[in-house]
């Protein structure tokens, strides 16, 4: 009578058992039924496949039901495009805005609420700009420049006065050390959009500048757009500048502030005075034609000059002049410096692009306008701070 309660206990303990074995296989098949649940949703902006996907905004995904785990994208030249996960893995945004007529290349891995992994390509082809614009940099990448030289970003096409703002913030210049600028709106004195960057002050010699434009896929405006950023630098050199005393009939070299070197020359005419204010050395040639017509004067008179220093875009230039039997006596020119042929290299030797030639005491009150050149230093801090898009 005593046997069958053992007997009894025999046979639950592997009941037990046989519970917990089926509980463990009931874990297991929740786990591989996990791909069986839906994947999670992404969506993909501009849309995925289309055949000319807007222009002006970056590309967004972004997915409902799960998370993205990791995006990779690239351009059809095969480079990479850079862009950010959100904290909750729900979106990823490109960098910057798409490039117009580039056909992207996406994939996408998310992992759905469920725990199903998916993998998602997504191709898409942007549309093609009606004008693509492009722009000119002064100075270029690597060059060492005066303290007068102002950043100078030229368009091939017009920048709409609407979408100068977004440009304006699309550029940023870093300097080395930390100097205090702005961007001002110019019209070039061939007509085109041109902004400019200059210091409040005269740059510090040595300074490194370093340009940036986050400009792929911004549009300029009249079905224009920009198709690549920009990335360029330069340095500022030695602190070398001129003075030109127009009734004295002198040129004066400083540098670093001390005067080291004085030249005779004659200026422009009473009838046509030397532009006054301070010029910046916008380029030089060592070899130039004086032609008239160049500057309004017609026929009147084509002269070969050596060490020819431009300043101005319409003709006031340093230069040799040895037609001139008056230098040093009598102020006769058309508007430029002009010296003899030794003292003209030496002026042209010691003057950088972008060192500054204030021009005193001449009767010309006309203000040489800031596009004509590189002539930021024609207006006050002030009255440049008013040109920029930003208020």
């Amino acid at each position: 009578m005593l046997a069958a309660p053992r007997r009894h206990a025999v046979r639950w303990i592997p009941a037990l058992f046989a519970a917990a074995l089926v509980t463990s296989c009931g874990t297991g098949a929740t786990a591989s039924q996990a791909q069986e649940q839906p994947a999670a949703e992404v969506t993909v902006t501009p849309a995925a496949g289309a055949k000319s996907a807007p222009l002006g905004d970056p590309i967004a995904i972004r997915t409902e039901g799960g998370k993205i785990t990791s995006v990779e994208a690239q351009d059809d030249k095969g480079a990479a495009v850079p862009g950010k996960l959100a904290s909750g893995g729900t979106s990823w945004t490109s960098d910057g805005k798409v490039r117009p007529g580039t056909t992207y290349t996406l994939t996408t891995r998310t992992t759905s609420d469920g725990g199903r992994k998916a993998t998602k390509k997504t191709v898409l082809t942007t549309a093609e700009a009606d004008r693509v614009n492009k722009l000119t940099n002064s100075p270029g990448n690597g060059q060492t420049v005066g303290t007068g030289m102002p950043v100078s970003v030229l368009f091939d096409n017009p920048i709409d006065k609407g979408r100068r703002a977004g440009i304006e913030k699309a550029l940023k210049v870093t300097t080395s050390p930390k100097v205090e600028g702005a961007w001002g709106w110019v019209t070039d004195y061939s007509g085109k959009d041109r902004i400019d960057w200059r210091p409040k002050t005269y740059w510090p010699a040595g300074t490194k500048v370093t340009v940036k434009g986050a400009l792929t896929g911004v549009p300029s405006g009249a079905g224009g757009w920009f198709v690549r950023d920009y990335d360029f630098g330069f340095t500022i050199g030695a602190d070398h500048k001129a003075v030109i005393d127009v009734p004295s009939h002198t040129l004066t070299m400083y540098e670093n502030g001390s005067a080291v070197g004085t030249v005779k020359g004659s200026a422009g005419s009473p009838q046509a005075p030397t532009r006054g204010g301070v010029h910046t050395v916008r380029s030089k040639n060592a070899d130039e034609t004086m032609d008239s017509s160049t500057i309004g004067y017609g026929d009147q008179w084509m002269l070969d000059a050596k060490w020819v220093t431009h300043l101005t875009a319409s003709g006031t230039f340093l230069h040799s002049a040895p037609w001139n039997n008056s230098i040093g006596a009598v102020n006769n020119s058309h508007g430029c410096f002009g010296m003899t042929t030794s003292d003209a290299k030496r002026v042209y030797d010691f003057l950088p692009v972008g060192s500054t030639v204030e021009v005193r005491g001449t009767s010309n009150t006309e203000r040489t306008d800031v596009g004509n050149g590189l002539e930021v230093w024609q207006e006050s801090w002030p009255q440049w701070q008013q040109r920029s898009a930003l208020g």
